[in-house]
């Protein structure tokens, strides 16, 4: 028989800076949070912050199971240097069946090895912040997000050439490559853009395309 899985909550191993913001951050939003960490000064600090925080070696399989982390469809694995300990947590995890599995890298290389292991998210905070930062610091976008695939999506101030014009008359998508997803006028908030939506001085925009075409379309404001 399968077992059932507690599919509203997550657990969260390793509770450093990361895995605290991470597992605070869930709790705020109404969601059920098992932190786990080796360290009873890190679990008694986040007593009255988490549904249950609890010391334990997450390295040991019996401690796990009696934990009732294999019930839970949804892990992050946030051990931050200790990569012996990241890479068996991870091990660990897939062989309890978890369905979905992310895991803080601290290298590429590292990275790589949970991928491997059949990790289903790594993530990697320094490299991907300072990514963002780097292009938030050279370029005129006001935010950014980069997927996977050359995908991204850049929060930035309308171009002047399209001012006074509808999307679809600025021919936006036809001569950069972007879409224009979605416009926030001031006082107002983010709507969905159309081709009919007319650009006014001092709009925000939010455009999606690749990495490149997006760069280049924040750098014409």
């Amino acid at each position: 028989m399968a077992e059932h899985k507690r599919d509203s909550g997550v657990v969260v191993i390793g509770l450093g800076r990361f895995g605290t913001s991470l597992a605070v951050e869930l709790a705020e939003r109404g969601i059920d949070v098992l932190g786990i960490d080796r360290s009873s000064r890190i679990v008694q600090a986040l007593s009255g912050s988490l549904t249950q925080v609890v010391v334990a070696d997450s390295t040991d399989l019996e401690a796990m199971r009696q934990l009732g982390v294999h019930e839970f469809s949804r892990a992050v694995v946030a051990i931050g240097t200790e990569l012996e300990a990241s890479i068996l947590t991870a091990s660990l995890l897939i062989d309890l069946g978890i369905d979905d599995i992310w895991a803080k890298a601290i290298s590429r290389e590292h990275g790589k090895i949970l991928e491997r292991l059949g990790v289903h998210h790594v993530v990697l905070p320094e490299h991907d912040m300072g990514e963002r930062v780097a292009h938030l610091v050279t370029g005129r976008m006001l935010d950014y997000i980069e997927f996977e695939d050359n995908f991204a999506m850049v929060k930035t101030m309308a171009p002047t050439f399209a001012i006074g014009k509808s999307l679809g008359e600025s021919g936006i998508r036809s001569k950069y490559g972007v879409t224009v997803v979605c416009l926030k006028r001031r006082g107002q908030d983010f709507t969905y853009a159309t081709a009919d939506t007319v650009v006014l001085p001092g709009d925000t925009l939010i455009v999606a395309g690749t990495t490149r075409q997006t760069e280049q379309f924040a750098d014409l404001t």
